[in-house]
């Protein structure tokens, strides 16, 4: 009667550390067996042999050890005299192996402290790297956060994702947000490491990775392969620009990407907290790539200066000279990473100052 609560009580624990931590039943199984074959082994003095299993109807904890049958028995640990031998297995003779029940009550109270560290040690190791492989197939990924506090002195947040905590740091954060405690936000997850405290998780909100899965997520067409994301180009909290490209010609992959009455674009731009984003079309042809990314200003051509060095001049109206550059020279800035091409930007008329904008 007593076995029988015991096994209820084992089986109701593994239960809870199932239900409560979501730990796998079959792998906390398999860490106690491990445990207890371990502190046997220590016991009984033997390096192997010993072995351990968990009825998964009964819960009843089992534990053996192979013994050879011999005529005389010189080491109890690993031998067993073949009239004992055939106990466990009919018509054992010289030689055989033979499985021996032990009793756990045989284990020692030293023995019993391992078996609870090591069974401690292995919940950890379960939850680890139950926690690593769900944050694994959230690498490159969008994912809801809620943040926990911001440190005041450095602007440092903690951020909940699931049962994990990280740190989004201030340089990983939109210039000019200020986060607050229970908001919940989007992030990147850039990498996902594990360590000897447990996985690692590294998170932004200022990857253009951030802003491409928005896309992907708002944007049907590109979420079914009609519309490709050819390449992004970001200065967070600022301004974004995105080359968006349709093999198909009957698809419109900018009208796709602004979406009815620009329902699309400003839900993205709602969520990156009002940053302006420009929405261009790629094109193979570098003349024409530097000029759309150019947008919103107009270009009169694009002249290739150096082919190999990915160098171009392009001539614009004195009008739009300003608009061209930016402010501070970020339009040029982000078109410049956006083509992969040096950019260096003229008046139609008037004086020419040489200026590559990179």
């Amino acid at each position: 009667m007593a076995k029988k609560k015991t096994n209820n009580e084992f089986k109701e624990a593994i239960e809870i550390f199932q239900k409560e931590r979501g730990i796998d039943a079959d792998l906390l199984c398999e860490k106690i067996c491990n445990a207890v074959a371990v502190a046997a082994r220590k016991e009984f003095g033997v390096k192997e042999g010993i072995f351990c299993e968990i009825d998964p109807e009964t819960y009843e904890l089992k534990i053996f050890i192979h013994k050879m049958a011999v005529e005389e028995v010189f080491d109890p640990a690993t031998e067993i005299s073949i009239e004992d031998a055939q106990q466990y297995r009919p018509g054992a003779v010289f030689e055989d192996d033979v499985v021996v029940p032990l009793k756990l009550e045989n284990l020692g109270r030293i023995a019993a402290q391992t078996v609870k560290h090591t069974v401690r040690q292995g919940v950890r190791e379960i939850e680890h790297e139950q926690i690593f492989r769900e944050l694994q197939d959230k690498k490159r990924e969008i994912v809801t956060a809620k943040v926990a506090n911001v440190d005041p002195v450095t602007g440092d947040a903690t951020v909940t994702i699931g049962k994990t905590e990280t740190l989004l740091p201030k340089k990983e954060q939109v210039p000019g947000e200020k986060l607050t405690s229970g908001e919940l936000i989007k992030i990147y997850v850039v990498d996902v490491k594990e360590t000897e405290k447990g996985p690692k998780i590294m998170v932004s909100r200022v990857h253009t990775g951030l802003v491409k899965r928005l896309f992907e997520q708002e944007v049907p067409e590109i979420y079914d392969g009609n519309v490709e994301i050819k390449s992004v180009s970001r200065e967070a909290g600022s301004r974004t620009k995105i080359a968006v490209y349709s093999k198909d010609e009957n698809v419109d992959a900018i009208g796709s990407c602004i979406g009815p009455k620009g329902a699309r674009v400003n839900k993205i731009i709602e969520l990156l907290g009002g940053e302006k984003i420009d929405i261009v079309k790629y094109s193979e042809d570098p003349k024409a790539f530097v000029g759309a990314a150019l947008a919103p200003a107009e270009i009169v051509s694009v002249e290739i200066v150096d082919e190999e060095e990915r160098s171009c001049r392009v001539t614009v109206p004195e009008a739009q000279l300003s608009l061209a550059i930016g402010n501070k020279g970020q339009n040029a800035r982000l078109a410049a990473r956006l083509t992969g091409w040096k950019i260096d930007i003229k008046p139609l008329y008037g004086d020419y100052k040489p200026m590559i904008q990179l």
